[in-house]
C-alpha cells in the first residue's frame, strides 16, 4: 500500500501564492541591495575612496562589489535559500516528532500486532508530528470498524486504507512546501551566474578592442566581475542542490514510515477480521 505517493507536492505557483513567502522574497531583495551598496560598495573598501577604482588588497567586499548589477541578484537568491532551509528544517524537525522515527514505527507495529490499540494511540499523542499524526487516524479507524461488524471486511479494510490516505493528503504538502523554491534557485543561480559572467566578458573583450593599447584596468575589472558572478552563482546553486536533496530525502523516510505503518495496520486488521 503506497499512501505517501497520493499526495500532491506544492508547486512554483502554489508557494508563491503565499503572502509570507512574498514578503520573504521582497525583503531579501531589498537587504540584497542594502548590502551591496553599502556595505560592499563601501568607498573604505576602495583605493582613494573611490568605488570605481581597484578594491584595496586583500578586501573582499571591495572584490566582491566589482561583479557588478548580478550580485545583488545573486545574493537575494543565497539569502533566499538560507532563510527557506532553515524554515524546511524547523518544519520537517516538527513534523517528524520528538523521538526517533523508526523506532516510533517499530513500537507502533508490536502493539498493533499485540491487540493494545490504545496504548498506540497514546504512543502517537507522545510521538507528535505528521507520522503520528497518520498513524492516529488510521488506529482510530482500526479500533472503530473492528466493533462493527455489519460492513463487510473488504469495506472496513478499504475505509482505513482511505482515512490514512486522506490524512497523508493532508500533512504532505506542508512537508514538501517551499522546497520547490529551493530547487527552482538552484537553477535559476546558475543561469544568474553565467549571465554575469557574460557581461564581464563583453566588458574585457571591448577593453581588448581600444585602439592602442587595451584599458589595462577595464580590461581586470571584466574578468573580475565575470569570475565573480561565476563563483557566486555555482556556490549558490551547489547549496541550494545540497539543501533540497538533504530535505528530499528527510521527507521520503517520513513517507515510508508513514507506508510501513499503514500497512501494518492494514495487514493486522484483514489477519484479525478474517480470523
Amino acid at each position: 500500500m503506497k499512501t505517501a505517493s497520493k499526495s500532491t507536492a506544492p508547486t512554483l505557483g502554489d508557494s508563491l501564492k503565499s503572502s509570507s513567502t512574498m514578503i520573504i522574497i521582497i525583503v531579501e531583495i531589498i537587504i540584497a541591495v542594502l548590502v551591496y551598496k553599502f556595505v560592499l560598495g563601501n568607498p573604505d573598501n576602495f583605493v582613494d575612496g573611490n568605488t570605481d577604482a581597484h578594491p584595496i588588497d586583500g578586501n573582499m567586499f571591495g572584490t566582491i562589489y566589482q561583479g557588478g548589477l548580478i550580485v545583488p541578484i545573486l545574493i537575494s537568491l543565497l539569502l533566499m535559500v538560507v532563510t527557506f532551509a532553515i524554515e524546511r528544517l524547523i518544519t520537517i524537525s516538527v513534523a517528524s516528532g520528538k523521538g526517533n522515527t523508526q523506532g516510533f514505527i517499530r513500537k507502533i507495529k508490536g502493539l498493533v500486532e499485540s491487540g493494545n490499540l490504545d496504548q498506540a494511540i497514546a504512543e502517537c499523542d507522545k510521538q507528535k508530528g505528521s507520522v503520528a499524526n497518520v498513524v492516529k487516524a488510521g488506529l482510530h479507524k482500526y479500533s472503530e470498524l473492528s466493533k462493527n461488524t455489519s460492513i463487510e471486511v473488504d469495506k472496513r479494510i478499504g475505509l482505513i486504507q482511505k482515512d490514512i490516505e486522506e490524512t497523508t493528503q493532508l500533512e504532505m504538502p506542508m512537508l514538501q512546501k517551499n522546497l520547490v523554491i529551493i530547487a527552482t534557485i538552484a537553477s535559476i543561480a546558475t543561469l544568474m551566474g553565467l549571465l554575469g559572467t557574460v557581461l564581464g566578458m563583453i566588458k574585457s573583450f571591448s577593453a581588448l578592442a581600444t585602439a592602442g593599447a587595451p584599458d589595462s584596468i577595464k580590461l581586470a575589472s571584466g574578468i573580475s566581475e565575470a569570475l565573480i558572478n561565476t563563483a557566486l552563482g555555482i556556490g549558490t546553486s551547489a547549496i541550494a542542490i545540497i539543501l533540497y536533496n538533504f530535505f528530499t530525502s528527510r521527507i521520503d523516510e517520513l513517507t515510508y514510515g508513514i507506508d510501513e505503518a499503514g500497512f501494518s495496520i492494514v495487514q493486522n486488521f484483514t489477519a484479525q477480521a478474517k480470523v
